[in-house]
Order: C-alpha cells, then sequence, then structure tokens
C-alpha cells in the first residue's frame, strides 16, 4: 500500500463518494488510487478545475456532507481558488486536495513549482502539505475532520514522489502511533444556555413589531420558524442563500431582501421594532434596520458571527432548529397582528406586479417573463441555482421557492460562473430530481465546456440562459450607482442552441412571452441535458425594489454624460416598473 491509497482509503471511511476534479501528472499516483477503489468512489472529471471546486461547494450545500475535489500540481491547484473562496465565504465544508512538485527540487524554479500550501493559507481552516506516507492517515483525518466542524475548506497537497511511496512502519518516528486517529468526530449540543433562552424570549416577547431573518442556517428548520411566526405575528423575511427557507406561497413571508428582494421586506426592515435573525449573516448592513431602532436576538451556529452584523441583546449560540424548538415554549402570542397583516397585503401587491411584469407581452421579450414562466413549471422537488448577474434578480425575484425545494448561488463571493458547476453537483447528489440552473450568457461562457460534463455523464440538467448579450448587472451598476454611461460591457453574440447540439445536448430558444410556457414545457419534457437559450431584452433594468434619491440622480447623470443608448432606456424605463427613476 502506498500514500495514495491510504489517502483514498481515508476518504472512504469518512463516507466520502464523489470527487470532482480533472487528471494530471501531479496527482497520477492519487489517480491510480482512485482507480483501484472506482467502486466506491465516483469521480467525476470536469473541464476546468474552477469548476471542480464549485461543485465541489454545492455539493456540500445540497448534501449536507463534505464535498472533495481535486487538482493536479500548480496551475490545476491555483485554479481551484476561486470555486474555494465560494466555499469558504458561504460556510461549506470542502476538502481540496492538490499534487506538489517532487519533495527534492521544490523552490528550485522548476515546472509547475508551487507551494501550494503557501497559496491556500487564506482560504484554508485547515492546510497541511503530506511530508511522508506515513504522515497521511492522522493528517486526512484531521483535514476532514476540520472541514466539516468549522464550516470551511481544508487543503492537504501532496509531492509527486510522496504519493507513490510504499508506507512502512520503519517510517514512522517514535511520536506517530500508527492509526492513533479515526473517522469518528464529536458533535456538540448545539443548544444554548438555558439563561440565555429565557433572555431571549423576554426580548422577543416585549415586542410589538418582531420581523424574522431567516438564513442558511435556518433552511433545515421551517417548520419552527412558522410557528415562531404565527406566534410573534412576524413577516420572515429571506436573504438569497435562504430563500428556500419557507416556500414564498407561505403568508408569513415577504421574500427576498436588498437589491433583488421585495418592497414589502425592505418595509418590513424599516419599521420592526424588534428583529429575530436565524442562521444568517446577511452582509448588506445598509437593508437591516439602523442600530438602535430596533432590539435582536440572533441565533448562530457560530459565536463568532453574533453581532456581526446587527448590534443583538441576546446571541443564542446553537443550531437554528434545536434552538427554535428551545425557544418556542418560552414565547407568548403576540395579539397585535397588524404589522403581520401590513406585510402581507404589501405582498398581494408586490404579486401583482410580479404577474404584470412576468406577463409583459412587449418585444424583446422581457427577462422578468422567464423567471415568472419557468416558475410555474418547476417541480417540488426541483433544486434550482442561479449564477451571478442580472439572472440572479430573474431567480431571486421572479422564481418561487415552493416546499421540498432546494435554491442556492454563490452568495457573499457573488462570483460570476457558478451557476453551471453548481447545477452539475446538485444532479450528481440528486440523479432523480429536476434541476434548473438560471444563467447568464456571460458567466456561462466563463466555463462553457462543463456542458460537456454534462452531456458525459447523462445529466438532465436545464441550462436556462437569459441571453441580453451584454453584462447587465454590471451596465445597470455603472449607470444607477456610479452615474456612468455603460462602457466595456457588451457581449458578442453566441447561438447557444447550436452550441448544445454541437457537443451532443438539445437545445430550445425562446424568445416570446406568447409562446415561453410552450416552449419551457417543451424543453423541460426532453430527457437530456438543455441549454434554454432566452433572447431578452438588454434595456430592461433590473433595479431594487425601492429607488433612492441618489440612485435616480446617479441615474439621470449617466444618461446626461452620453449613454450610447438613452434614449432607448429611457422610453424602455418610462414602460417598466422602473419609470420612478427617470
Amino acid at each position: 500500500m502506498d500514500a495514495s491509497d491510504v489517502l483514498v482509503e481515508r476518504l472512504i471511511a469518512w463516507g466520502v463518494d464523489t470527487i470532482f476534479g480533472l487528471p494530471g501528472d501531479g496527482i497520477n499516483g492519487v489517480m491510480e488510487a482512485l482507480r483501484k477503489k472506482q467502486d466506491k468512489i465516483n469521480f467525476i472529471h470536469v473541464r476546468h478545475e474552477e469548476s471542480a471546486a464549485f461543485m465541489a461547494c454545492a455539493y456540500a450545500k445540497f448534501t449536507g456532507k463534505i464535498g472533495v475535489c481535486l487538482a493536479t500540481s500548480g496551475p490545476g491547484g491555483i485554479h481551484l481558488l476561486n470555486g474555494l473562496y465560494d466555499a469558504k465565504l458561504d460556510g461549506a465544508p470542502v476538502l481540496a486536495i492538490t499534487g506538489m512538485q517532487f519533495t527534492d527540487v521544490t523552490g528550485s524554479f522548476g515546472q509547475q513549482d508551487v507551494q501550494l500550501d503557501k497559496v491556500f493559507i487564506d482560504v484554508a481552516v485547515y492546510n497541511e502539505r503530506i511530508m511522508s506516507p506515513t504522515h497521511v492517515e492522522s493528517t486526512m483525518d484531521l483535514a476532514i475532520r476540520t472541514a466539516i466542524t468549522q464550516r470551511g475548506v481544508a487543503h492537504v497537497t501532496i509531492p509527486i514522489d510522496t504519493q507513490m511511496m510504499e508506507v512502512k512502519s520503519s517510517q514512522r518516528s517514535e511520536r506517530n502511533v500508527a492509526h492513533h486517529s479515526n473517522a469518528v468526530y464529536a458533535i456538540t449540543g448545539n443548544k444554548p444556555i438555558e439563561g440565555d433562552l429565557q433572555a431571549a424570549s423576554a426580548v422577543l416577547n416585549a415586542g410589538k413589531r418582531v420581523a424574522i431573518l431567516a438564513g442558511a442556517g435556518a433552511l433545515h428548520a421551517t417548520e419552527e420558524l412558522l410557528q415562531i411566526a404565527e406566534l410573534l405575528g412576524a413577516p420572515i423575511v429571506k436573504p438569497l442563500l435562504g430563500k428556500a427557507t419557507v416556500p414564498d406561497d407561505s403568508p408569513y413571508t415577504t421574500g427576498g431582501i436588498g437589491l433583488l428582494g421585495t418592497a414589502p421586506s425592505q418595509n418590513v426592515m424599516e419599521n420592526c421594532d424588534t428583529l429575530l435573525m436565524v442562521g444568517t449573516s446577511y452582509p448588506y448592513m445598509e437593508y437591516l434596520p439602523k442600530p438602535g431602532d430596533c432590539k435582536c436576538v440572533q441565533i448562530d451556529a457560530n459565536a463568532q458571527r453574533i453581532s456581526l452584523r446587527y448590534p443583538a441583546e441576546v446571541g443564542l449560540v446553537g443550531d437554528s432548529k434545536k434552538t427554535l424548538r428551545e425557544l418556542l415554549p418560552l414565547l407568548q402570542r403576540n395579539e397585535y397582528r397588524r404589522f403581520l397583516e401590513q406585510a402581507q397585503s404589501g405582498m398581494k401587491d408586490w404579486n401583482k406586479i410580479i404577474e404584470t411584469e412576468g406577463t409583459d407581452s412587449a418585444s424583446p421579450m422581457k427577462p422578468q417573463v422567464v423567471g415568472y414562466e419557468l416558475s410555474k413549471r418547476t417541480r417540488e422537488d426541483a433544486i434550482i441555482v442561479s449564477d451571478s448577474g442580472t439572472n440572479t434578480t430573474v431567480w431571486a425575484r421572479y422564481m418561487q421557492a415552493k416546499k421540498g425545494q432546494k435554491h442556492s448561488c454563490s452568495g457573499n463571493l457573488a462570483t460570476m460562473a457558478g451557476g453551471m458547476p453548481y447545477a452539475i453537483a446538485a444532479q450528481v447528489a440528486y440523479p432523480d430530481r429536476q434541476v434548473i440552473a438560471v444563467i447568464g450568457d456571460g458567466g456561462f461562457t466563463m466555463l462553457m465546456g462543463e456542458i460537456i460534463t454534462a452531456v458525459t455523464y447523462k445529466l438532465p440538467i436545464k441550462f436556462v440562459i437569459i441571453k441580453n448579450n451584454t453584462l447587465g448587472q454590471i451596465k445597470w451598476e455603472q449607470m444607477v450607482f456610479e452615474g456612468n454611461p455603460e462602457y466595456q460591457c457588451d457581449l458578442l453574440p453566441i447561438d447557444f442552441v447550436s452550441l448544445a447540439r454541437s457537443v451532443g445536448a438539445e437545445g430550445v430558444r425562446i424568445d416570446d412571452q406568447k409562446t415561453a410556457g410552450a416552449k419551457f414545457d417543451e424543453a423541460l419534457a426532453i430527457s437530456g441535458p438543455v441549454i434554454i437559450e432566452c433572447v431578452v431584452d438588454p434595456l430592461t433594468a433590473m433595479l431594487p425594489p425601492k429607488i433612492t434619491a441618489k440612485q435616480a440622480l446617479k441615474f439621470t447623470e449617466a444618461l446626461a454624460k452620453g449613454e450610447p443608448n438613452r434614449l432607448r432606456i429611457a422610453l424602455t424605463a418610462a414602460h417598466d416598473t422602473v419609470r420612478q427613476i427617470v
């Protein structure tokens, strides 16, 4: 048995059954060990290592298990970084394994001579170089245990020659007792102390206009959230990663928050006197109540996150579901229901706006039509992912989260290119569920080689491309936030239907609201991978639910400075709901 065999055996011992990666000569030893254990570990061969890291992150998010990616020495390992930072910033447990140059030529300016353990210092909660075959077992155990318990990235790099060295007891130092570690880790009680629960309940019971902000850490606490919402008369507001915490048809939610959120959610945040934050580190503090305007109770599994975004009177450190269960018996029914009723009334008006925008028959087709029509056709077991950009608004605002669905995207990193790898990982993890990716043409082209991965593994993913031939989000940010004309945002148009067919996938084009529903029905009924090219108006702005005076001024400045499409943009804005800023 060599060092690579031990490495793979440790993965198996920890229950790892899937690895995403790309072969290379810097990991030949590990690849051979994986070949010998291919009946126990599924290796998904990607087209770019960045995708492998995204897939590992998404796999962890959707399954709750550790995601694993593998890359060769030098550039292969470097390529992982964007996806690994995605995992770091969203708290996904991921193990990255990389190769490294031969031990006796490291640091001598040789080919692919990159000391990857030094490169990964910032991204990893555990980061180690394998020094010998007898170093593998305990290092792998600690790496995996750390990634899981700290919900972060662990990185292990192993030199080429070490990978293929035979494991001999004579190599072991006197302080390295054989098999001194194993694949067992302890789970804490994940419950706050009784005194803190009493203090938290006192704050919440004293509240009149109570709001709940529920993030990714509360995805498994749906029933508890709804029970507390009913007791406290509290609307549930959802950051992007918390989209699936409660279904959007629930009378207790006002949907998303912030730039991609809803007007009722913003009203809730502006007018609440008590805030219960559950499993969220929502970063855009400007959309939260001003400090001092309301009392706050925060629940988070990580004590480091308490009072990170908003000053909490009481911090409850523990698992969201367990903590809410402990808190429920201590809460009294809030008899003031007007705050919730106002939020519900606001959502009725908001949903009418969504329907109006989603059924707009204007030509070119509005991007809102895509989300509205697609949402009606998603199954209750669907896993729906988004990329970053204009497409994120289509997913966040116009696609309803249904009970039983999973939703995710690159949250705090908000990186482009993650949508397609996320979808592939989701379909690998759940082969029998419907998987849909909502992607922009800019993000798709960054890693579009992965459509071949979907074809190779016969993954029936539906890739919905919002094709506006521009970097839409960036365009509107230049104009609305900076007051500048758009610059260098246009993209070369690509025939994505032809691209799909050229690599063995199917392609369907949608460019008219009147036929969009029927076309979606056709595309979703196809058994294999499909690119659904949705040609939409590039001049439709996907803007915040409430436009500030500053944003209105910046938009006007951009038009006045010589925005090349200023007349068409002004006319489009007059037609759309964004006419308020013109």
